[in-house]
């Protein structure tokens, strides 16, 4: 997929790096008062930045005490006490936005199964999911979505296309979608339970990647299956001669799930560090349970951030892995999601991270060690450079291997 998620808002859990330790505490029924104390408190004592950006947090505290009367007043009084942070990852959300948010993470949602995001005033399909109504209908990449069942899209937002279109498993909805220079047309589909696949091994069907060499697509690590689903992957190509490990527009997900991948790759080595708000560091080092020494080539772009990152970035400082592509988003933040009274819950900015050679990679990315464009031409003529260029150094690391293979057989035989 092209480097687009740097203009582009998700349907996902955007850029999210989390924990979920306090996600499943109990929380008792609390006025809405006490819900917006509630969430005062925790970022007051959990918030990265002590000085709350550089301002006085107790005036929050006490501001809506007069105006707050029911849950919707303090929704609003949480956003706007959250706003004054800066933090585009700490946030609030209601009951509605919680509950799909954990359809996410546990690995299903009811729909038709597509990634939809706005670009320049434009609803566009970002991508199919793989085995879905949506992929199935025929729908594809950089489709234009114009109306969703009879109402035009222009000015509509990600949440408000993303409500329309999803429904209840048996349901249809109506898309008019404009491709490129062809005439709209129209799609009914069928909605399905999705069940959020995050790994694929099946390259774009234009690439050819020799038999010799594995595939592995990682498109999120929210779902709580991802870890497994890429162990699986990485067992079935275990007998490859080198691996090819896709992470572009990788928004990123659970934290877990980075650094039980890269503990598969990495033997004793240190993954990742995190630094709280009173600056203590806490480093996680893989064990001993690596499953492959397979020659490794990563793919990241401009939509690689977060979790995505602490796994290329692993890969990269520890000479694990050559990394191709472009730069990647830069989110060297991690966020803990804190459930609220009334199923509502927010994100907080709890953590900074550093790659294994103490690089702060937020808001400067990963440096690919071959930096390679693809291109809207590329896109339209069916071209992959960056996978191209994945499977030329990975055959190239193959050859050495074979020859070094080579000289040791000689050697033992001088001896």
């Amino acid at each position: 997929m092209k480097d687009i998620l740097k203009r582009v808002s998700i349907f996902v859990l955007m850029f999210g790096l989390f924990y979920v330790s306090s996600f499943m505490n109990p929380v008792l029924a609390q006025t809405p008062q006490m819900l917006y104390d509630r969430a005062w408190k925790l970022v007051n004592s959990k918030f990265v930045d002590q000085t709350n950006n550089e301002q006085d947090w107790s005036r929050w505290r006490h501001r809506y005490d007069n105006v707050i009367k029911d849950d919707e007043d303090a929704y609003v009084a949480i956003e706007s006490m959250v706003s004054s942070l800066n933090d585009v990852y700490t946030k609030f959300l209601n009951p509605k936005d919680f509950k799909e948010e954990n359809e996410s993470i546990q690995g299903e949602l009811q729909g038709i199964g597509v990634q939809i995001g706005v670009r320049d005033g434009k609803l566009l399909v970002i991508a199919p999911i793989e085995d879905t109504p949506g992929e199935r209908a025929g729908l594809k990449a950089e489709d234009e979505i114009l109306e969703i069942n009879g109402k035009s899209t222009k000015g509509i937002t990600v949440d408000a296309a993303a409500e329309q279109i999803r429904g209840p498993e048996g349901t249809q909805v109506t898309l008019l979608v404009k491709r490129g220079k062809e005439p709209a047309k129209t799609y009914k589909i069928t909605r399905e339970k999705i069940e959020i696949k995050s790994v694929s091994t099946k390259a774009p069907e234009f690439v050819k990647i020799p038999d010799n060499l594995g595939y592995i697509r990682l498109s999120s690590f929210i779902s709580r299956n991802a870890a497994a689903e890429f162990e699986k992957a990485l067992i079935e190509n275990c007998d490859k001669q080198g691996l090819i490990i896709d992470l572009r527009s990788n928004p990123g997900g659970l934290l877990t799930n980075a650094v039980y991948i890269a503990d598969m790759l990495l033997d004793s080595k240190v993954i990742v560090s995190t630094v709280d708000r009173e600056g203590y560091k806490d480093t996680t080092r893989a064990n001993l349970r690596t499953l492959t020494d397979q020659p490794i080539v990563v793919i990241i772009n401009g939509g690689s951030a977060s979790a995505s990152e602490i796994l290329s970035g692993a890969l990269k400082d520890n000479k694990r892995a050559t990394i191709v592509g472009k730069k990647s988003f830069g989110k060297g933040l991690v966020q803990e999601i804190n459930r609220l009274p009334g199923g509502s819950a927010m994100h907080i900015t709890i953590q900074k991270y550093l790659t294994p050679s103490g690089t702060d990679i937020n808001k400067k990315g990963i440096v690919p060690d071959y930096e390679v464009d693809l291109t809207e031409e590329d896109i339209k003529k069916e071209r992959d450079p960056q996978l191209a260029k994945a499977v030329e150094l990975l055959n190239s690391q193959v050859v050495a291997n074979k020859q070094n293979a080579n000289k040791d057989d000689i050697k033992v035989i001088i001896k």
